[in-house]
């Protein structure tokens, strides 16, 4: 009897702790796909409040644009002279200032809009070549002076008129290149913030159109944000760009700017 006892309690402690083990096993298996369906349903339902937030919010685009004339002129041009003697070109260029500053202040442009670039001296050398007619050194020819010129008025009108007629000059013996004028507008920042007003009411309206007729309510402005500023011509097929076009080409102008508005929505 005592031998069949020795020989059965081992194998019962043995038992016990197998038991104890698959029981530990158990819980703990349970308890992880516990936190599994947990954690689960927490991403399942973060998810779900996150799309139905972002479907909660409209996002609208309003413009705003104005007509303008410009109201500053910049317009530039040169002249030079050459000869092969530095004091007589120099003279010969002086004389041409003279000649173009009593013409456009005769033509009605104030004295203090133009301005005379500094004097631009250049070397003339030709190649001297030897018997076989490599070269072999070069000779100083002469020299070539520049000057430039540049007006910069208010009176747009009348110096537009101008930088047209100032071929007038080659008969009084003076090649005067012209370039083409610029038109710029001083008053640019007021209008801009014109224009983002304007856009952004345009943007709003859109928004609550929009809400209602989805019958829905337009809640709050989550932010908004600026587009890009663009001025063209006025009526013409000028390309915008996405960095932004800023014509200084044609007086009159077209400018336009963009708001782009997000709003919640109940």
């Amino acid at each position: 009897m005592n031998k069949e006892v020795k020989v059965f309690s081992p194998l019962f402690f043995v038992y016990i702790r197998n038991m104890k083990s698959i029981f530990n096993a158990r819980v703990f298996a349970s308890l992880a796909v516990g936190l599994c369906v947990v954690l689960s349903a927490y991403v399942f339902m973060k998810g779900y409040r996150d799309r139905n937030g972002k479907d909660n919010v409209i996002h609208v685009t309003g413009m705003g644009s104005r007509n303008f004339d410009s109201d500053l002129i910049v317009w530039r041009g040169s002249f030079s002279k050459t000869s092969n003697d530095l004091a007589a070109a120099s003279a010969a260029l002086e004389s041409d200032r003279n000649t173009i500053k009593n013409y456009l202040v005769g033509k009605g442009i104030q004295e203090n809009e133009i301005v005379f670039s500094a004097m631009e001296i250049n070397k003339n050398y030709s190649n001297i070549r030897n018997s076989e007619g490599d070269i072999v050194g070069s000779e100083l020819t002469g020299y070539s002076l520049s000057q430039m010129i540049t007006i910069e008025s208010s009176e747009v009108a009348k110096v537009e008129q101008i930088s047209r007629e100032v071929t007038e000059l080659i008969a009084s013996g003076v090649e005067f290149y012209s370039e083409s004028p610029e038109f710029y507008y001083t008053k640019l920042a007021e209008l801009k913030i014109e224009m983002v007003s304007e856009a952004t009411a345009d943007a709003r309206l859109r928004a609550e159109k929009i809400a209602l007729s989805s019958e829905s309510h337009l809640g709050n402005l989550q932010n908004a944000e600026m587009g890009i500023f663009q001025i063209v011509g006025q009526n013409s097929d000028e390309d915008y760009s996405w960095g932004g076009a800023f014509n200084t080409s044609s007086r009159r102008k077209t400018a336009s700017i963009t708001m782009q508005l997000n709003f919640e929505i109940d």
